[in-house]
C-alpha cells in the first residue's frame, strides 16, 4: 500500500537533524512540499539542499523555537511559501537532562511550548482543508524519567495536550496524534555520544531494548508519515509507541 503526499504542504519543526530531518526527507519523498527549521544554519542548508534534491519545493527558516515570536513568524512564513498546510509536524527538542530552572525552562519552552504554538500559528491555515498535526514525543513521557525528569514531564504534557487537542479539533476534521520513540541513534546524536563517551551506560541501555539495538529516525519517520496519511484517517488523539519493546522490556 503506497503514501502518498503529492503536493501536499508539510510543515517540520525542528527539520535539520535526526528524527526531524528524517521526517522531513520521508515526506519529501512522497511527493510533498516541506518548511523546515532549525537555529543551526548550517545543517538546515544542508537538509534544504537535500530536500531539493528530491524535487519537493522547499521553505527553511532560521527559528529559535523558544521564541513564540519567531515561531509564529516561522509558521506563518512557511505557510506563504508554500502555499498553505496540510501537515504540522513538531519534532524539535531541548532535550535537556539538568534538574534545575535552566532544564526545566529549556524543556517546558520547546518540547512543550513551541508545539503548542505551532498548532496555534497553524490553525488558521488548516481549518480550510482539514489535516494533521503529529507531535514527537518519548516514551520518557510514559513513565518515570529519572535521568531527564523536566524532558520527561514536558513529554507527558504534550501527550495530554494531544488528546485535548484532538477532541477539539476533531469537528474541524484536524486530526492530531504523537510518535513516541524510544532510544534512536545517529551521527551527532545524543546516543552516538554516549557510545563513543560512556559506553558502559550506552551497553547498559541496550541491554534493555528486546529487539537488541538503538532505532534508526527513518523507523520514527514511517509513523509519522502514517499518521499523518489517508492511510490513519481514522486515528486520532493516540500516542504510538516505535522502540523495538524499549518500554516493555
Amino acid at each position: 500500500m503506497h503514501v502518498s503526499f503529492n503536493r501536499r504542504k508539510v510543515l517540520v519543526a525542528g527539520g535539520s537533524r535526526g528524527i526531524g530531518r528524517s521526517i522531513a526527507l520521508g515526506f519529501a519523498a512522497a511527493g510533498a512540499d516541506v518548511a523546515i527549521c532549525a537555529r543551526g544554519v548550517d545543517r538546515l542548508r544542508q537538509t534544504e539542499a537535500e530536500l531539493r534534491n528530491l524535487g519537493a519545493t522547499v521553505h527553511a527558516g532560521a527559528c529559535d523555537l523558544a521564541d513564540g515570536d519567531a515561531v509564529n513568524g516561522w509558521v506563518d512564513d512557511a505557510a506563504e511559501a508554500l502555499g498553505g498546510i496540510d501537515v504540522l509536524v513538531n519534532s524539535a527538542s531541548a532535550f535537556a537532562r539538568s534538574d534545575d530552572e535552566a532544564g526545566w525552562g529549556a524543556s517546558l519552552d520547546v518540547d512543550l511550548m513551541a508545539s503548542v504554538r505551532a498548532s496555534r500559528a497553524a490553525l488558521p491555515w488548516m481549518e480550510e482543508s482539514g489535516g494533521a498535526i503529529v507531535h514527537i514525543v518519548s516514551i520518557s513521557g510514559l513513565g518515570p524519567s529519572a535521568r531527564t525528569p523536566a524532558y520527561g514531564a514536558a513529554k507527558a504534557a504534550l501527550i495530554q495536550y494531544t488528546a485535548t487537542q484532538a477532541a477539539v479539533l476533531a469537528g474541524r476534521r484536524i486530526r492530531v496524534n504523537c510518535v513516541a520513540p524510544g532510544s534512536i541513534e545517529f551521527p551527532g546524536g545524543v546516543w552516538d555520544e554516549a557510545r563513543r563517551s560512556n559506553p558502559e551506560f550506552y551497553d547498559r541501555v541496550l541491554r534493555g531494548i528486546p529487539s537488541g539495538r538503538m532505532g534508526r529516525p527513518e523507523e520514527v519517520a514511517h509513523a509519522v508519515l502514517f499518521l499523518a496519511s489517508d492511510l490513519a484517517s481514522w486515528i486520532t488523539g493516540q500516542t504510538l509507541v516505535v522502540d523495538g519493546g524499549q518500554l516493555a522490556g
